[in-house]
């Protein structure tokens, strides 16, 4: 039997993470709101949506939303609104390669723009949508990449500071909502074998998940505003 009591709303849910997110909670009873840039080529993501239509409720709904784009992240909250989000999860991003010597910094800016500002855009746009849910959650996929503690082999310059950037974004908001009854984590969702994680990676995106599912789950207003991995440790910032 499907409950369909939560809803979580999930960025870049077509590939990698956000597709095994999506998976996973609409496996779960969850109504998901699986958003992507281009719902006709999301091949894999329209592929589970069908899967689904055999349950007593249709579990995930496709919506449009390219986080680059401000003023389609405001439409789509004005489209939802009345909807409660009980979980956020910021999921899309890039990862711009870059070496010494060859930075490109128009490349720089944008991933600044994806990786930190737009998490802020999503949790300014949606935050009545998720404090007048039950759960009131919104958590962000960073790295730990953006640790300056764990930083011993330098480079990667413009996706190291794109993620420092949204962890200190980050922690401010969970400052910011803790008011309103809303929690916020960091997370660190290992090294994944995903498209952005490459095939090298030591675990798979189902046991990334499961992981990050359960500090999900485990976040109260009491350990808000922390930076966590997938297997439950903190990160020192």
């Amino acid at each position: 039997m499907a409950n369909s009591n939560y809803t979580v709303l999930i960025t870049g849910a077509n590939r990698g993470l956000g597709l095994e997110f999506t998976r996973q909670y609409a496996e779960a009873g969850w109504q998901v709101i699986a958003c992507c840039r281009d719902p006709e080529s999301a091949t894999a993501l329209n592929t589970l949506v069908a899967s689904t239509g055999n349950l007593p409720v249709r579990l995930i709904q496709v919506r449009q939303l390219d986080v680059n784009d401000f003023a389609q992240i405001d439409q789509l909250a004005q489209q939802l609104s009345g909807q409660k989000i009980d979980l956020l999860i910021n999921n899309a991003g890039v990862y711009p390669h870059s070496t010494w010597g060859h930075i490109d910094y128009e490349t720089w800016a944008q991933a600044f723009k994806i990786n930190t500002m737009a998490p802020l855009k999503m949790a300014e746009a949606f935050v009545e949508h998720v404090a007048a849910s039950q759960l009131r959650k919104i958590v962000t996929l960073s790295s730990k990449m953006g640790s300056m503690d764990d930083n011993t082999s330098g480079g990667s310059y413009l996706y190291r500071t794109s993620k420092a950037a949204v962890n200190m974004v980050m922690k401010s908001l969970a400052i910011d909502l803790k008011p309103r009854g809303i929690a916020s984590t960091i997370l660190h969702p290992g090294w994944v074998q995903t498209d952005m994680g490459g095939p090298n990676g030591l675990i798979n995106a189902e046991q990334s998940v499961t992981g990050l599912r359960e500090v999900i789950e485990q976040l109260t207003l009491g350990n808000s505003g922390r930076f966590m991995a997938y297997d439950g440790k903190e990160i020192p910032w």
